[in-house]
């Protein structure tokens, strides 16, 4: 992280103060947001919606439609490579979850790409980039500590949304984004993040694994949690994307020791990861 000056530091610590406010007395100010996001999203949680209201709803969105079609006949959620052609079938193919992932995705590419974003968006890239990293590794890694792999899925796939949020806002307000790569701000987006889910209406274990990714002593109560799943996917991915493969920093982490990952483990899901990330990109992003 670079150093900026005492002047610069004082208007981020502002500006990130002003969001957490925002956040804790008003509704979430996340512009370009997709409006079919919130649709199916609410669409998925009710237990009164059908699979004909979801595939409708998404229906009406042509490129998540597209996506989730795509997503749907990936190899990493198609292990037997039976091809499907249409929205029913993909839906209930990739089930509530990963719907919910894919929607999300779908809404995160849409505001990324926006023009008004553009001075920022090689940042917002890499964030990107990152989240998918962590999302494919804590699939694999919900496989080791027995949990639904699509929800933890997309626990990693959410892990960047405090900081997506802060160089979004940032951007809107014309804040210089080199402002805002300072460890002051790395530590404080998990934080923000948190409330972002809460706002949307995440589960609690979801949005505490997300508020806790940089807590590298964690103990859960009785053992490894899904906190422990999405601090080591985020390590990784950083490790993956932003650090050549280095590991340095997995060293001594309690929640990688918790869940009883060798070296030799490391690397192996490094190895998966590489190609599970140009996967998802394909289909996330097409």
């Amino acid at each position: 992280m670079q150093v900026v000056s005492i002047r610069a530091d004082a208007a981020v610590r502002v500006f990130l103060k002003r969001l957490v406010d925002e956040l804790a007395e008003g509704p979430l100010n996340l512009p370009c947001f997709p409006d079919v996001v919130p649709r199916i999203r609410k669409a998925l949680s009710d237990p009164n919606s059908t699979l004909d209201d979801i595939v409708r709803m998404a229906g009406t969105e042509p490129r998540l439609a597209a996506r989730l079609l795509q997503t749907a006949n990936a190899a990493l959620f198609n292990p037997t490579g039976t091809p499907v052609s249409n929205l029913r079938r993909a839906v209930t193919r990739l089930g509530h979850d990963l719907v919910e992932s894919v929607t999300m995705a779908f809404a995160l590419a849409q505001v990324k790409a926006e023009p008004a974003l553009q001075t920022i968006a090689p940042q917002l890239n890499v964030l990107w980039l990152k989240s998918i990293a962590s999302a494919s590794i804590c699939r694999v890694l919900a496989k080791r500590l027995g949990v639904p792999g699509d929800k933890v899925f997309l626990t990693g796939l959410l892990h960047g949304i405090g900081y997506f949020y802060i160089m979004v806002r940032a951007g809107q307000a014309g804040m210089p984004i080199e402002d805002l790569l300072t460890d002051f701000v790395s530590q404080q987006h998990p934080a923000i993040g948190r409330r972002v889910m809460q706002k949307w209406g995440f589960e609690p274990v979801m949005y505490e694994a997300v508020g806790n990714q940089n807590d590298r002593q964690h103990k859960g109560r009785s053992g490894a949690d899904i906190t422990d799943v999405v601090i080591t996917s985020v390590l990784l991915a950083d490790a993956l994307i932003e650090r050549g493969g280095d590991l340095e920093r997995c060293a001594e982490v309690t929640s990688i020791a918790t869940l009883n990952l060798s070296a030799d483990d490391l690397e192996a899901i490094m190895r998966h990861t590489e190609t599970a990330v140009a996967t998802l990109r394909h289909s996330l992003e097409a």
